[in-house]
């Protein structure tokens, strides 16, 4: 196979400034992420407004107080 089509493609940083282009490059990208995320939030997809977790000490966790530090030892009889 030959690589004919691909033999003059590092002209095109002739044609294009490399640091311009990785900087508009990465400009685009974050406006395209943010945008996205704005959408999201303002759809039925809000990941804010869901609920989920109602709160992070739930009905199965334990207080503080009734934890002990190390868990009791096995017997092995």
């Amino acid at each position: 196979m030959s690589n004919d089509k691909f033999t003059g493609m590092y002209k095109i940083w002739t044609f294009f400034d490399p640091r311009r282009t990785l900087v508009a490059i990465a400009g685009f990208q974050l406006v395209l992420g943010l945008l996205i995320h704005f959408i999201l939030l303002g759809s039925d997809l809000n990941w804010l407004d869901d609920g989920i977790p109602t709160s992070y000490m739930g009905a199965g966790a334990a207080p503080a107080g009734q934890m002990s530090a190390m868990p009791e030892a096995r017997t092995t009889n």
